[in-house]
């Protein structure tokens, strides 16, 4: 329980007692204030900052959380000022009221007192910083996958932990009935002994992008956009949804949409709070331009029990094979397919492994945890070892070598060009 719901509690104690000896209660306080009519008394509800408010901040995030009986938007954040109209016309409309506020800084978001949690919906480069912030201010977080790096990675386990705040890395993959099943299935033995993991991503962009610099949009805070990556001319190729393709930002589709499906591998391989041992890729990259991710790629990893993971662009796609059979889907939440068939009607029992997740999604699952204080399905550990794959496959990718990787330690063994890697120098006057 926060100081705001335990004010917001004391606050209508004291007007109900008020208005009972006055002019009647129901003039001072409104009946869905108190939860009546199949409302959830304001008293009970999270309140939420929703900073970035683009188009997947907005569709797919503000838009989960606005139909929680439980949750109440009161503040939206965006350096674009169209963005951040679109975000206020969203919630007011959803209220039928005026009552939401509007930043263009994230840091008056978190100097509220009345926020109890935040969701951030910023480009990656942003995810680590304003979560660390966002714990430091009291707040619950669920925030935007992926990290950056490795090392700002692990400090965002740390901090979480030492704060206690609850943390949702947001992704609805273990919430989707096909890749639950799938894992299920592989954790309790119906391929029996897994030996390899196909997990294909969607390839790179298709144009080079200009970086040609442009004139900052009007009321765009671009320098607050920047914030801790170096500094860079505006152009509209690198903003918003571009962000992706340029290493300064982003991983490319490795880190993007390698969150969802190498989150789904290391789910079933039972390795979600360890990793890969070996990594062994080569991409194709773009040879000028503005976009330096790679565009194709095809990485191979080894784990400590010899299970493979391949990696290669392509369809969406998850695959595990083993001993006695293969299960997987090719296309994004496509239906599953198997050999043998039967695998696919096969019934877990009550003593088998049973897999958390939370079937209305990652933003139901949040709320639910931020009453509990327990760990949301995909929290800040089992998020750094998925992303870690990805990182660590770029970088291989990037020094075009095969590397050997402690989980443990969350090292390269004896390559200190590749452990440079694993951090980046933050613009000042940003810093973890």
């Amino acid at each position: 329980m926060t100081h705001g719901q335990i004010n917001r509690r004391s606050f209508l104690k004291r007007a109900a007692g008020t208005s009972v000896a006055a002019v009647g209660f129901p003039y001072l306080v409104r009946s869905s204030a108190l939860g009546n009519a199949g409302t959830v008394a304001a008293s009970e509800r999270i309140t939420l900052g929703f900073i970035g408010t683009g188009s997947h901040g907005i569709d797919m995030n503000l838009k989960s959380f606005l139909p929680q009986p439980d949750a109440q938007a009161v503040a939206v954040c965006d350096v674009d000022p169209v963005h951040l109209q679109q975000g206020l016309d969203t919630v007011n409309k959803k209220y039928g009221n005026k009552d939401c506020a509007a930043y263009k800084d994230f840091r008056e978001v978190l100097a509220r007192s009345d926020i109890d949690a935040v969701m951030i919906s910023t480009p990656d480069h942003w995810h680590v910083p304003i979560s660390i912030a966002a714990a430091n201010a009291g707040k619950d977080i669920e925030c935007e996958k992926p990290t950056l790096t490795i090392e700002e990675g692990r400090v965002l386990c740390d901090v979480m932990k030492r704060y206690g705040r609850v943390f949702q890395w947001s992704t609805e993959d273990r919430s989707v009935y096909e890749y639950h099943r799938m894992c299920e299935l592989v954790r309790n033995g119906r391929i029996g002994k897994v030996h390899t993991i196909r997990v294909e991503l969607p390839s790179g962009p298709d144009t080079a992008g200009d970086p040609t610099p442009m004139p900052v949009p009007d009321g765009f805070d671009y320098d607050m956009w920047v914030g801790p990556a170096p500094w860079a001319p505006y152009t509209k190729d690198r903003i918003h949804w571009n962000f992706r393709w340029i290493m300064d930002y982003s991983g490319g589709q490795l880190t993007d949409w390698g969150a969802h499906l190498l989150d789904g591998a290391q789910w079933g391989n039972d390795s979600e709070h360890t990793g890969p041992v070996e990594v062994e890729g080569k991409g194709k990259f773009w040879p000028e331009g503005l976009y330096n991710t790679a565009i194709e790629y095809h990485i191979e990893y080894k784990y400590a029990n010899g299970v493979r993971l391949i990696v290669t662009s392509g369809t969406p796609s998850l695959r595990f094979e083993g001993s006695e059979g293969w299960i997987g889907n090719r296309g994004w939440r496509a239906p599953l397919q198997a050999e043998p068939k039967s695998i696919l009607n096969s019934v877990i029992g009550p003593n088998e492994i049973h897999l958390y997740t939370c079937q209305a999604g990652e933003q139901r699952n949040f709320l639910d945890c931020v009453k509990s204080r327990k760990d949301c399905y995909f929290p800040p550990e089992i998020g750094q070892r998925c992303f870690t794959v990805a990182h660590i496959g770029n970088i291989s990718m990037l020094l075009g070598r095969k590397l050997k990787w402690d989980p443990d330690n969350e090292k390269f063994i004896n390559d200190e060009q590749a452990n440079r890697m694993l951090s980046r120098t933050m613009r000042s006057p940003w810093r973890l």
